[in-house]
């Protein structure tokens, strides 16, 4: 019987990351491939989703968010970014950051409009687009140095150009982009009169001194701007699913008429231990990212070792390596092979992208593991070297 699937959704079956964690699974290899850390969040959050749990707020929280989350998220873009948010009228709670991308791309994309986004892309974007019947539209970002290529980025733009979707810290690469990048895309979105969504969930995951620059801080970008983020990458519980917006209260209101439709509400008994966290001491978010950027250092220069062409990340928790001395000529395939070969699970980066031909041998390493499990996959990858 033929699939009764949607033909807008036909080209998505299941996500890469579960592909490769089953083989992992399988294989008993160590899963470098989807990107959850191997090791708890600070105990006070922690502690603080019991206290949350035992004081029975177990039920439906509010549609947009628990008051005090609302709130901590404003103070958190007002101490890091001066940003001044209203936390009832601008800011909306998601189950997760996968929830705000998809509700916001249905809440401001008709049948027909065009998205504009970066490949390699992460995995939703594509098919929260499709989900839309919006069209995407690429500029592609090159190994090693991904940078923004000006021609492409602009050639990607057109009438029919409802929003452009931003991911920064990025998800593969690993790219921070720079000020002066931001604002060519910022000054295209606004010559089109496009909404900038920007996906920064690996805000605090920023290594080298580099600096994480929010859309939404610059000039004239506030009114066009919706930012997402989330608890998960930033305090190491991606399984609480804690999620958020903000912007414009307009564009806020439109996505929470979506979003109320999908989930409804989520994560009843870790917001309130979210908004803790996301209250903690500078050293706190200084120390996350201190060890991140310690096990980033540790991965590269343990593959690197091992002879490959690796494209050191300036922020989240992945590297991007060029298997081809390892034998790759398909990553798809190799990725596929490795967990029985080597006994590691990594990521093709050609399925993030719409040019096959961009990122043939290019695999993805999440670094966001225990030492010890960083130094075993690269020796078992070095027995490929033979």
């Amino acid at each position: 019987m033929d699939s009764p699937l949607v033909q807008r959704m036909q080209g998505f079956g299941s996500t890469i990351f579960a592909e490769m964690t089953t083989l992992a699974n399988e294989h008993g290899a160590l899963n470098l491939g989807q990107g959850f850390p191997d090791t708890e969040g600070p105990q006070e959050i922690l502690d603080a989703a019991k206290v949350a749990i035992d004081a029975g707020r177990n039920q439906y929280p509010p549609g947009p968010g628990v008051p005090e989350l609302l709130d901590a998220i404003a103070a958190h873009q007002k101490r890091f970014y001066d940003l001044d948010v209203d936390p009832r009228r601008e800011v909306l709670v998601t189950v997760g950051a996968t929830e705000a991308i998809a509700a916001t791309i249905l809440a401001l994309c008709e049948p027909g409009d065009e998205v504009v986004t970066f490949e390699p892309y992460y995995d939703s974007y594509a098919a929260s687009i499709a989900l839309a019947g919006a069209v995407r539209r690429t500029s592609v970002l090159r190994f090693p140095d991904f940078a923004v290529d000006e021609e492409s980025l602009r050639a990607a733009f057109s009438s029919r150009t409802r929003l452009v979707l931003l991911n920064t810290p990025h998800n593969p690469t690993g790219k921070v982009f720079t000020r002066a990048e931001l604002e060519l895309i910022c000054a295209l979105a606004r010559e089109h009169d496009a909404w900038v969504v920007t996906d920064e969930v690996y805000e605090h995951l920023v290594f080298d001194g580099l600096e994480h620059v929010p859309v939404a801080t610059l000039p004239g970008m506030w009114d066009r701007t919706l930012t997402i983020s989330s608890a998960g990458k930033t305090f190491s519980v991606t399984g609480w699913k804690v999620g958020w917006v903000s912007g414009p209260a307009a564009a806020v209101a439109a996505v929470r008429t979506v979003k109320q439709f999908v989930t409804y509400v989520g994560s009843g008994p870790f917001q309130p231990a979210v908004a803790l966290g996301l209250g903690l001491d500078d050293a706190v978010y200084a120390g996350l990212s201190r060890s991140m950027s310690a096990k980033r250092d540790l991965l590269v220069e343990a593959l690197t070792g091992i002879g490959l062409d690796v494209a050191v990340p300036g922020g989240t928790y992945f590297v991007v390596a060029d298997a081809a001395p390892l034998g790759a000529t398909d990553a798809l395939e190799f990725c596929r092979e490795l967990p029985g070969r080597a006994g590691v699970a990594g990521v093709p980066v050609s399925v993030f992208h719409d040019d096959e031909d961009a990122a043939r041998t290019l695999v993805r390493f999440a670094f966001c593991k225990q030492d010890d499990v960083l130094r075993e996959a690269a020796r078992r990858l070095s027995r490929l070297r033979g």
